[in-house]
């Protein structure tokens, strides 16, 4: 289970990114994290794994807290959060099988990592990963050879190849077209329902969210409007996410204070 408490982010520039966000996300649960540009989406998804440091709140995974920990910790901390990035960070000159390996530099020795020896174990289970997300065939080409969405199924793989209990995708489909997008969305369901862990995803897609999260969780202006099932995010919903409109909550409490002005005006008038 990852659970995130109160987190909050701001920069130094004085913007306050993230305000006091809470979620738990558990079992093979697919969360799609939405809300407009600028409404802390990325910087909650890298503060989970630290690539952005948080200023404040705990993030714990199957109970470990991930805040405080010390650089050789959170190294070995990260090895269960796969990371997915929207714009793949693959290593161009390599090949799709050196790039995919790479996520297993967090379990060898530094000697090992230096000269990529890896062990056959390795080695085989990068072969199946391969054949699951589809890229049979291209192993030995280089990554800068690829289109853009072979590269986004490379950085999946190399993501799966380090057993994570968690997936992290950061934009996944931003650069791709809208059948690209939609297959690497049904790779990252297959992963998480095949694999049983859940995947965390920022997008700004909210058609492809709601057709494959169990969840959603809408933030506007860094803060935490919306957390429900994807068939709850109807357009009141919607609207509070982007575009700031009031809860339902703050509607009734105005609805019922205009009925309470109306029934004072009428008893001074003596209606």
């Amino acid at each position: 289970m990852l659970e995130v408490t109160e987190l909050e982010k701001t920069y130094d520039t004085g913007d306050r990114a993230l305000k006091s966000v809470s979620f738990e996300v558990s079992g093979n649960e697919i969360v799609a994290i939405i809300g407009p540009s600028g409404a802390g989406k990325s910087t909650l998804i890298r503060s989970i794994n630290r690539l952005t440091e948080p200023t404040g709140g705990s993030i714990t995974l199957d109970g470990k807290e991930l805040t405080d920990l010390g650089q050789s910790e959170l190294r070995n901390a990260r090895r269960d959060m796969g990371m997915i990035f929207q714009e793949f960070n693959l290593v161009e000159r390599l090949t799709v099988m050196e790039n995919i390996l790479s996520g297993r530099l967090g379990y060898l020795s530094t000697w090992d990592a230096f000269r990529r020896n890896f062990p056959p174990e390795d080695i085989s289970r990068a072969r199946e990963i391969l054949s699951r997300v589809n890229l049979d065939g291209v192993e030995n080409n280089r990554a800068d050879e690829l289109s853009g969405g072979q590269r986004q199924r490379v950085g999946i793989a190399r993501a799966v190849i380090q057993r994570p209990k968690i997936l992290l995708a950061d934009e996944p489909t931003s650069a791709l077209d809208p059948e690209t997008s939609r297959e690497v969305m049904n790779l990252l369901t297959d992963i998480a329902h095949e694999d049983d862990i859940p995947v965390i995803i920022n997008i700004h897609e909210v058609d492809l969210a709601i057709e494959h999260a169990d969840r959603i969780i809408g933030l506007s202006n860094g803060e935490v409007v919306f957390n429900g099932s994807a068939d709850k995010l109807d357009e009141e919903a919607r609207d509070e996410i982007y575009r700031g409109g009031e809860s339902l909550e703050q509607k009734q409490m105005a609805s019922s204070e205009a009925e309470t002005n109306i029934s004072d005006a009428v008893v001074e008038r003596g209606d």
